[in-house]
């Protein structure tokens, strides 16, 4: 009985044993199986991290290609050189890297280029203005880098370090140079750069052109062929603007409408054509002394105006005097010495653009009439 006891007990044991060690094995089983699985669940929720980076950088691209896109078609349909150019820098300034953008677009007469900005000071664009090589030639790409001594460099914050210039092509070549700048101080330009900065001036260079040949025909329609100066219709337009501008921002606005004394004895006497030199040579001294804020105009006959933004009743007076000694101060060709009357007056409230013109136009025949060579102000009672 101990026997069949012990027998038992010893298999009533060796079955236990071998219960545990399938209890034993089936918890590893089942460990190894959880541990696998847990490893499939993490590989495919690293995928799908990459998958949505990789989605959420495609809708960025394919963003960037339809903003790029968009810009490209504003382009060709604008003609104002100033939209045109404003929307060549946003796009230039958008590239990868760009802080700031620049435009620069040489005169082909020899006169002061065309220069355009981005997120640039008027000092940093003079300084990093880009006009080409200095041999001449045209370059696919000109890359620049820029570095500064330590201590320079920790006194001024957000410095350019680096520049990448393409040049714009037009019909007759190159009509400019198209430049980003970046202030991080190890980004570099490379390859890919010079290709999305090349794709962007060959859309900007021919609608840069366009809107600069438009603006061109628009100011020679706006100007005097004998003196240079703007004419009539520009005159009355500008002063219609300028008068509405200053009265919504409360601005001074102040006017000059001055003429020739005696200049009907001029031409009498050494002729029409003779006359219209005189004329042309009285016109060039006025403008070497008109500021460049100040909108100089030939109203008619030998009458002109100059109307003069953020400027008061004195100023008006004194523009006068500049221009009456650079105008009498020696002889102009055979008419000898000329002199000016003029009438000046500074915006009121009450003026709309004919009002305010009608002013001056009085105050000049009053001056005429209180003895010529004289300025009197309207409203003043002489």
């Amino acid at each position: 009985m101990t026997t069949v006891l012990i027998g038992t007990s010893a298999g009533l044991g060796a079955l236990a044993l071998l219960l545990l060690g399938l209890l034993v094995w089936r918890w590893q089983r089942d460990s190894s199986t959880d541990g696998r699985v847990a490893e499939v669940v993490a590989s495919l929720n690293a995928r799908m991290d990459e998958l949505g980076s990789e989605l959420a950088a495609a809708l960025e691209r394919a963003e960037e290609e339809g903003r790029r896109s968009r810009i490209f078609g504003e382009l060709a349909g604008s003609i104002d050189l100033d939209e045109v150019l404003a929307r060549t820098l946003e796009a230039a300034g958008a590239l990868r890297g760009s802080d700031a953008a620049l435009v620069l677009l040489p005169d082909p007469a020899g006169g002061k280029p065309i220069v355009a900005t981005l997120g640039l000071s008027v000092d940093e664009a003079e300084r990093h203005a880009i006009t080409g090589p200095p041999d001449g030639r045209l370059a696919r790409s000109i890359t620049m880098s820029y570095t500064y001594p330590s201590l320079e460099q920790q006194r001024e914050d957000g410095i350019i370090h680096a520049g990448l210039a393409v040049p714009m092509p037009g019909e007759g070549g190159s009509i400019g140079y198209l430049t980003i700048f970046t202030r991080q101080p190890a980004r570099e330009f490379g390859e890919e750069d010079v290709r999305e900065l090349e794709s962007l001036a060959v859309s900007a260079g021919p609608a840069i052109e366009n809107a600069r040949r438009f603006r061109e025909a628009r100011q020679l329609a706006d100007l005097d062929a004998l003196t240079g100066l703007h004419n009539r219709r520009f005159f009355h337009e500008t002063l219609a603007r300028e008068v509405a501008r200053a009265h919504r921002y409360d601005r001074k606005l102040a006017l000059v409408v001055f003429d020739l004394d005696d200049f009907k004895d001029v031409n009498d006497k050494i002729g029409h054509l003779a006359g219209d030199s005189v004329l042309s040579e009285a016109a060039e001294r006025m403008r070497s002394v008109v500021r460049s804020a100040d909108i100089a105009c030939r109203v008619g006959g030998d009458e002109f105006a100059v109307i003069l933004p953020e400027s008061s009743l004195d100023d008006a007076d004194q523009l006068y005097r500049r221009i009456q000694h650079a105008v009498s101060s020696r002889s102009i060709g055979q008419a000898g010495k000329l002199y000016l009357s003029a009438g000046v007056a500074d915006l009121r409230p009450q003026d709309d653009s004919v009002t305010f013109f009608e002013r001056a136009d009085d105050a000049l025949y009053r001056a005429k009439a209180a003895g010529k060579g004289k300025v009197v102000a309207a409203n003043s009672p002489v």
